[in-house]
């Protein structure tokens, strides 16, 4: 029997987050076979909505990572122009990733993931632009592990986190949103960090359920060359098939002019900032509010949504908030403030994970 949690969860994405309604076309993208029942939901329940065509695909990483290595120059140059012109006709598209080995592109040829990723970018672009999108995770033992939990763990990890009063919680996020499009500086401090930046003329941006499942974040950018400091983050993060812990960065107007990571992973990750001139910027700084995302599970879409984490992310800025930044690198490295503070100008927000400013507090977890 099919647990009634999928069945919700694709209700969710289907009925709240991309808003499914008679004449959409639907493109349903799974990454790795294990998301089979809840591809089975979210198409029956997009043709009960009386979408005009649905349309789901299944990837498979292994697959992907022989094509990364074994592909000539031809073969990578190739652009499917025939998937552009089906993505020109989509009008909902839902990715999920279900992975059964997140490690599965270690032994990649990087080169070849990088120069394939910039080939790729007008699919990404008619997809985030041009579509109700939304992303999101299914739950696979691979995951779990990463996760460090079981797989019936993080299985209860997963739908709480996406299974909520959506319409609650942006409700909430509007005060930090109006709070953050007030502030015309922001500073960032804790025992290993102290950087300060300027916000002025950007917007916040509400991350309440819409493009991301789970979602849980209120974003901005930073004037691109106002970024000035060091932080160190403290979430492991898997970017590229490899783990990086401990990453380190030293600002300089807004570049990143100093980079190291723990246990040898250094060179590795000023090769990812050397991609191209954007990647050594700043695109985004968010603050995770997502109440029930508490803990670290080497997933970005978990934990960037971390509550009392921010991330501040090197490479490309997103439209809605568009410092100028371009890059083929869009990296959320999350840092958890348990010991930190995040101020607005001279508005204390919040403090050792814990939003303190009064017009914050039902933000708080209970």
């Amino acid at each position: 029997m099919i647990d009634p949690r999928i069945r919700q969860f694709a209700e969710v994405l289907v009925d709240y987050s991309t808003r499914v309604k008679k004449g959409d076309v639907v493109l349903i993208n799974a990454a790795g076979l294990e998301a089979l029942p809840l591809v089975k939901e979210l198409y029956s329940i997009s043709l009960a909505r009386r979408a005009k065509y649905v349309e789901y695909n299944f990837a498979v990483p292994e697959i992907d990572r022989n094509f990364y290595n074994l592909a000539n120059r031809e073969q990578l140059e190739y652009f499917p122009q025939h998937k552009l012109d089906f993505y020109k006709t989509v009008t909902v598209y839902i990715g999920i990733a279900a992975g059964d080995n997140s490690m599965v592109m270690a032994n990649a040829s990087q080169a070849a993931v990088v120069k394939h990723a910039k080939l790729m970018r007008p699919l990404i672009d008619q997809r985030v632009k041009h579509t109700r999108w939304c992303v999101t995770r299914y739950p696979t033992n691979a995951a779990a592990q990463d996760a460090k939990m079981s797989l019936d763990e993080y299985e209860d990890y997963l739908f709480k986190a996406c299974c909520i009063d959506w319409k609650a919680e942006s409700r909430k996020q509007d005060r930090l949103k109006k709070l953050m499009d007030r502030a015309k500086n922001i500073r960032l401090k804790a025992p290993d960090t102290d950087i300060s930046f300027s916000v002025d003329g950007l917007p916040g941006i509400k991350c309440d359920g819409r493009l991301n499942m789970p979602d849980g974040e209120v974003f901005t950018a930073p004037v691109k060359n106002s970024v000035q400091g060091h932080i160190k983050y403290n979430c492991p993060s898997i970017y590229q098939g490899k783990e990086y812990n401990g990453v380190m960065f030293e600002f300089v107007d807004g570049k990143i002019v100093k980079a190291s990571a723990e246990g040898g992973m250094s060179k590795l990750l000023n090769k990812i900032l050397d991609s191209d001139e954007g990647a050594r910027y700043i695109g985004e700084f968010a603050i995770g509010v997502n109440p029930g995302i508490r803990q670290p599970m080497r997933n970005i879409l978990f934990d960037e949504k971390i509550f009392g984490s921010i991330h501040l992310t090197p490479g490309q800025a997103y439209d809605e908030c568009d410092n100028g930044n371009r890059s083929s690198v869009h990296w959320d490295l999350v840092k958890i403030l348990a010991d930190g503070e995040i101020w607005f100008d001279d508005l204390l927000i919040q403090k050792n994970g814990r939003f303190v400013h009064k017009e914050l507090l039902q933000l708080n977890p209970i």
